[in-house]
């Protein structure tokens, strides 16, 4: 509520200030007796009217004891309680109930002892209806006052019941997302751990038999047995990523580009790498997808290139790597543009992700080329 208090913006306050100094001043200009001391209470009480939301009670104790003043030597009636009026629902609304009642008792108390020393029988009367009068003032200006207050109590309460609601909901969003991601990471562990595993101790068996017998162990066995001890250790990775989404554990990145190439070079496609440029330190997110959009190219050059050779190019420069995979293989004309496949696909998504551009197209002289420009700072 404070702070709501706070947002507002001093006109209002200003121009009420002004209003009632105005009315005040008029009617004091047209009582004979009125002396300068009057007017400057009239100044003082209408002036602090300004401040009536950041200090309710020290305005009501200024307003009470100016306007009281005001009232016993120049009798002006009513329109002297104005001031008190506004600070009395000020004071209401920031829930100071007891100087409130005793402001109201003062000057009720205070203009009615004034106004009885001087009157006369038949104005007796007219006092008392004059007192009830103010009196109606001033309890409507307290109701008034705490119909504010619990407004803007139930404001407040509004808006902590919706923050408490969206909080909720957050909450639950990732508590259904975490165990969405559990209930991944078991259905992997079950299934391709367990697969992966039996790929592995059979490669690992025949390699181990071929040897003990003698025989020349086959290339392509090798690179089975190779190749299911990575997708082992990448597989637990992953599921340690899904069991733990705070921290996302290194992965493969450029630093195991060697071992990618050469696990290439002996599924029998030709291979050759480039690294240009001062090599710096990648972000870790830039690392691994420069580490899978290679290790994707060199996968569909296998698979969609025939018999072809890929040079995979690695540049550093200022603010930025360049990842470019080339193949003399097999490809569409260079007219026609490439049907996006599962690992075009999730090549565009990384690299879109980190803000980088991706181009995947034929090349002109034969073959099919893949550069990635990815941002090489720190992306946090």
């Amino acid at each position: 509520m404070r702070a709501e208090l706070g947002r507002r913006p001093p006109a209002g306050d200003v121009a009420l200030a002004v209003v009632v100094g105005v009315l005040l001043t008029v009617g004091a200009l047209s009582a004979p007796d009125t002396q300068p001391l009057d007017y400057l209470a009239i100044v003082v009480a209408s002036l602090t009217l300004v401040a009536w939301r950041r200090a309710p009670v020290s305005i009501l104790v200024v307003t009470t004891a100016c306007m009281l003043l005001y009232a016993t030597r120049t009798n002006p009636g009513p329109p002297a309680a104005f001031p008190v009026l506004v600070a009395i629902y000020a004071t209401t609304r920031a829930g100071h109930r007891i100087p409130m009642v005793v402001a109201g008792v003062a000057f009720l108390g205070g203009t009615l002892a004034a106004s009885l020393a001087e009157a006369t029988e038949q104005s007796v009367q007219d006092l008392v209806d004059r007192t009830v009068l103010l009196l109606g003032w001033f309890l409507a200006a307290a109701v008034a006052g705490m119909v504010s207050k619990h407004r803007l109590a139930y404001l407040h309460q509004a808006e902590q019941r919706a923050l408490e609601a969206e909080r909720t909901r957050e909450e639950a969003a990732l508590r259904r997302a975490g165990e969405e991601r559990l209930r991944i990471a078991r259905e992997l562990h079950d299934s391709l751990t367990h697969s992966i595993s039996v790929i592995k101790v059979q490669a690992g068996v025949a390699v181990h038999l071929a040897r003990r017998r003698g025989q020349e162990v086959p290339g392509a066995l090798l690179v089975i047995e190779e190749a299911s001890g990575e997708a082992m250790r990448e597989l637990r990775a992953t599921l340690e990523v899904l069991r733990d989404s705070a921290d996302e554990p290194p992965g493969s990145g450029l630093d195991r580009l060697d071992e990618l190439v050469d696990r290439a070079r002996a599924t029998g496609l030709p291979a050759t790498v480039t690294i240009s440029g001062d090599q710096q330190a990648l972000p870790a997110a830039v690392d691994r997808a420069a580490y899978r959009i290679v290790q994707e190219a060199l996968n569909n050059v296998t698979r969609h290139a025939g018999r072809a050779s890929a040079s995979v190019h690695i540049g550093y420069g200022p603010g930025e790597l360049i990842v470019q995979v080339d193949d003399d293989g097999d490809a569409c004309p260079s007219g026609s543009p490439p049907v996006p496949g599962i690992g075009l696909t999730g090549m565009r998504e990384r690299v879109a992700a980190l803000g980088g551009r991706l181009h995947a197209a034929p090349r002109p002289g034969g073959g099919f080329t893949i550069r990635a420009e990815l941002p090489a700072r720190d992306l946090s």
